[in-house]
């Protein structure tokens, strides 16, 4: 290995204080680099913020207050809010969008600078800021289109595949040991109909959720506050709520016992990972509860509340659905055995 050459300092110009500042904090961060462990702490920051930011947008909209603001990005023209409850609300999500830039920006900066440096965790972490950008640029256009439905399922349907994104970054920055040439190898796969069994859940979920947020937009809750109208989804006149509600019942039902099949099917499975059977076991709850939720909300008329907590176990439900997939491992075995991999990549990082 080769050694940096730094030059002397010259008596004659000593360093400015922001250079002498810079160089010591350069010496206490390692060069700016974070380790493993610490570029671990920053995915999972990321993923937390990512979705705390989904809980707040659905309260701005259960809240009625998704045109507090009517004008984007500023507020009635102005930097800030006027004082009243929607406005303020409705402009504290806006706000809330700058420290999750910031936790998404750092996935990508930090992905940069973690020693060992692995490519895949850049453009994972790349996606996150990306991701954000793409939510404030809809977000605009879901208020300049009045909270039609159709901007806000997109909005919604954004923030699913932010979270995938982000669950495949923590999970790669975790799970993956840096000796390996690829994520795909980091352990022996499990059989392959355990695999595509858990696949087609992530499948199976995004459909429930997609039908959620159609049950949401045919509802009472479209996001606007009293008197303002909103256009809602409309299919079969006033039965559009009941159809599309139904239908959203009907495929969580099926949603829910698939994952029952798969959580047995992999506890029958000794090959299986741990951590598969620990999220598949998260997942039924969750959905059970989700089945608990969705009945009593139906029966209490859609109490603003119970629709929040709705969409939050259905986040997490999300969260543990792709999380699972992870788990699973890859599809098909690979021909050389793990311990020659092992071996071969060290060579590879050695030479």
């Amino acid at each position: 290995m080769f050694g940096v050459c730094h030059p002397r300092p010259d008596p004659l110009n000593p360093p400015s204080i922001v250079t002498r500042t810079l160089e010591r904090l350069r010496e206490r961060t390692n060069g700016y680099t974070l380790t493993p462990a610490q570029y671990a702490i920053v995915a999972y920051a990321a993923l937390v913020a990512l979705t705390l930011i989904v809980l707040t947008g659905a309260a701005v909209r259960l809240t009625g207050s998704g045109l507090g603001c009517p004008t984007w990005p500023k507020c009635y023209g102005n930097v800030y809010p006027p004082l009243n409850t929607h406005a303020v609300i409705e402009f504290s999500n806006r706000l809330l969008t700058v420290p999750v830039s910031i936790a998404a920006g750092l996935a990508w900066l930090g992905a940069l600078r973690r020693r060992p440096y692995r490519r895949e965790l850049t453009w994972l972490g790349g996606l996150l800021p990306l991701g954000v950008i793409g939510q404030a640029v809809l977000g605009g256009f879901t208020v300049r289109g009045a909270l039609d439905y159709g901007w806000v399922m997109g909005h919604f349907a954004l923030s699913m595949l932010i979270l995938a994104a982000a669950v495949a970054l923590v999970w790669r920055a975790t799970r993956v040991p840096d000796d390996e040439p690829s994520p795909d190898v980091a352990r022996e796969p499990v059989d392959a109909t355990l695999v595509w069994s858990v696949r087609a859940l992530v499948a199976l979920g995004a459909l429930t959720i997609f039908a959620g947020t159609a049950a949401t937009a045919a509802g009472p809750h479209a996001g606007g506050s009293p008197g303002q109208r909103i256009n809602r989804l409309n299919i079969d006149g006033r039965g559009t709520m009941d159809f599309v509600i139904h239908r959203h019942g009907e495929i969580a039902l099926v949603f829910g016992l698939a994952s029952l099949a798969v959580w047995w099917l992999a506890r029958s499975r000794r090959a299986a990972d741990p951590a598969l059977r620990r999220a598949l076991t998260v997942l039924c709850v969750l959905i059970a509860l989700q089945g608990v939720v969705g009945l009593d909300q139906y029966e209490t008329h859609l109490p603003t509340e119970l629709v929040w907590v709705h969409v939050g176990l259905a986040s997490l439900a999300w969260l543990a659905t792709l999380w699972a997939a992870h788990a699973a491992g890859p599809a098909a075995p690979v021909a050389q055995p793990a311990q020659e991999r092992r071996v071969a990549a060290r060579a590879r990082i050695s030479a």
